[in-house]
């Protein structure tokens, strides 16, 4: 009878395969911690102020996880640090992060961005933060919105997404602007939000949007406020379309002309917040306090304790508060009548 007997290794030639086998692993895989300290020390050589953050945020992108939950993450495939080391090099050569992620965040949202539209920033934030407050004690219903100088968009789709119930309209006058704004409001859209209505136009004409003339309660606007000898970041300078980032001189030949459309356009009650140069929130305030139909004009600082944003409401003239008792005192005279 015919015995046949199977091959077994030792117990230890079959540890040694095991450890080699996870040695081949180990070998292919590369300690993302290693490759973050790498970045950073690159991005600080470019002069790149946030490296380890934005050393961070490329690698959460690229992994598709939170940046807090890098540390959950020892090991990558040398593919993906491959990768990785070519967008930290874009990052080196100062193109702006959000370009290379193709994301800016807003509130509780995204907004695609790239080369010719202007990069939301951060800062932005705190304009939007005062605007749903406000909407918070706005009594009218549907509130009506208008974001000035749009660009992507991102302020007026991040109050759409979080006040739906709000009518909200963007103008934009840079046609590869609202290009991006209408392919993020598309997106929004189709996620569930509110449609925003996108309006290309210049904000300084005084024929712009006739139909919303006494009837907004709220504007917000991040115009080109840099003064024109100001100097940029190589990420601002070289990226950002200058018709976003300028304002003349002293910053405020779009704010100057735009007040008396912010004027035309508040209902009485209404509020408006402007985003401005650090240097300048004392002259954007100033412009407000010198019109009689803006009161409790207030300046804005940033988390940096700079000048950020000054906010204004529209209220009523003389002439318009005894137009206003009139039309109340006929209503109850009417009133009166039919109750008889």
């Amino acid at each position: 009878m015919l015995t046949v007997t199977l091959w077994q290794p030792e117990p230890r030639s079959l540890a040694r395969c095991v450890a080699g086998a996870w040695e081949a692993v180990r070998v292919s895989r590369q300690p993302l911690r290693l490759a973050i300290i790498e970045a950073t020390e690159q991005l600080e050589a470019a002069g790149v102020r946030s490296a380890r953050v934005d050393a961070e945020l490329i690698a959460a992108h690229l992994l598709g996880i939170e940046r807090t939950r890098l540390g959950l993450t020892p090991l990558v495939d040398e593919p993906v640090i491959e990768a990785y080391r070519t967008m930290v090099a874009q990052r080196a050569k100062r193109i702006p992060l959000q370009y290379i992620l193709g994301t800016a965040a807003m509130g509780n949202i995204d907004v695609e961005v790239g080369p010719g539209v202007f990069v939301p920033r951060p800062e932005t934030e705190l304009l939007l933060g005062w605007a749903l407050a406000f909407l918070g004690t706005c009594d009218q219903h549907p509130p009506v919105v208008v974001d000035l100088c749009t660009g992507t968009g991102a302020l007026a789709l991040a109050i759409a997404e979080a006040r739906p119930d709000a009518v909200v309209h963007a103008v934009e006058l840079e046609p590869h602007a609202l290009a991006w704004a209408r392919r993020n409001a598309d997106a929004r859209e189709n996620a569930g939000d509110t449609p925003i209505q996108l309006h290309q136009g210049d904000v300084t004409d005084r024929t712009l949007l006739p139909g919303l003339e006494g009837g907004v309660d709220l504007i917000v606007a991040n115009p080109p406020y840099i003064p024109e000898a100001a100097e940029l970041e190589p990420e601002v300078a070289d990226h950002d379309p200058h018709s976003a980032l300028f304002g003349g001189p002293d910053g405020l030949s779009v704010i100057k002309p735009m007040i008396a459309n912010v004027a035309r356009w508040l209902r009485i009650g209404g509020a408006v917040g402007i985003e401005h140069d650090d240097t300048n929130g004392g002259d954007v305030a100033a412009l407000f306090a010198a019109r009689r139909v803006f009161g409790e004009v207030v300046e804005h600082p940033d988390l940096a304790g700079k000048p950020r944003f000054v906010v204004a409401k529209r209220i009523a003239t003389e002439v318009e508060s005894r137009r206003g008792q009139a039309h109340r005192t006929a209503a109850e005279s009417a009133g009166e009548r039919m109750a008889e």
